[in-house]
């Protein structure tokens, strides 16, 4: 049996299981809200075009409007002005939209403090029980910010200092982006970022770096208690939008079972 064949018959036998990571969108999907003078997206909308009646009488479509990057997304290197010289989202080889996951799980810390923040030697730590970072993978993070994505009060998590959302230190930012091999990072919050981030030297270190870097962004995931911390493969393709600096994207996760 060819390794593809085989690869669909163990999907259909249960043998791998398919996880969705997405968040469904819809027009509740929480949004990054920028304080002024700083533009923000729209939520996302359907507009009904026509639904079996005198507009089309077989059919039934409607119209997006929506943000590049709203609910679980997709970063590309041009998101960012650290990386305007790098891909635009259409420009990403589709050999790096899939690979394997590291999946690294502080949510415990996360519900002790929002503001908690990764540091190198969290993520050493977890490679030495679990061995290294995997070359052209995704580092997934794991804070349980995922329960609260019903609600966007919950989920930005703001007070009048500013939001208050887990993320990775400066330092870690720069270490996964220099000197490691992964292809980009996942979360659960609104952004790659802490939601602090907007107060660190740099501002916005995930972005800065890893976009810099020519790595990826994935956000808005769910369900990664699910995945074992090493073993499972992930499958992120964004819509190619010509000149895009991300995209909605469909995120999924093969696990051997």
């Amino acid at each position: 049996m060819s390794v593809l064949n085989s690869l669909v018959e163990s999907i259909r036998s249960g043998a791998i299981e398919v996880i969705d990571l997405t968040a469904p969108l819809s027009s509740r999907t929480p949004i990054l809200m920028l304080p002024e003078p700083f533009g923000n997206t729209v939520p996302f909308q359907l507009t009904e075009i026509s639904r079996y009646d005198d507009r089309g009488p077989a059919w039934y479509w409607n119209d997006i409007t929506t943000g590049e990057h709203t609910g679980t997304h997709f970063d590309a290197p041009i998101h960012w002005v650290t990386g305007r010289d790098g891909e635009d989202v259409s420009q990403v080889a589709p050999a790096r939209l899939i690979g394997p996951a590291a999946v690294l799980d502080f949510a415990g810390r996360a519900a002790e403090d929002p503001d908690f923040l990764l540091q190198i030697e969290d993520v050493k730590e977890w490679e030495n029980a679990n061995g290294p970072l995997p070359d052209g993978g995704w580092l997934l993070y794991r804070t349980g910010w995922d329960a609260r994505a019903d609600d966007q009060g919950s989920f930005l998590n703001a007070d009048e200092t500013g939001p208050h959302t887990p993320g990775i230190s400066v330092e870690c930012a720069k270490w996964l982006a220099e000197e490691t091999a992964i292809a980009g990072l996942g979360v659960e919050t609104v952004g790659t970022d802490a939601g602090a981030a907007h107060s660190f030297d740099p501002a916005f270190p995930c972005h800065s770096f890893l976009l810099g870097a020519g790595k990826y962004g994935l956000t808005q995931l769910r369900n990664l208690d699910r995945l074992p911390a090493t073993g499972a493969v992930v499958l992120a393709p964004p819509l190619p939008i010509v000149g895009g600096s991300g995209s909605p994207v469909r995120v999924l996760a093969l696990v051997e079972r």
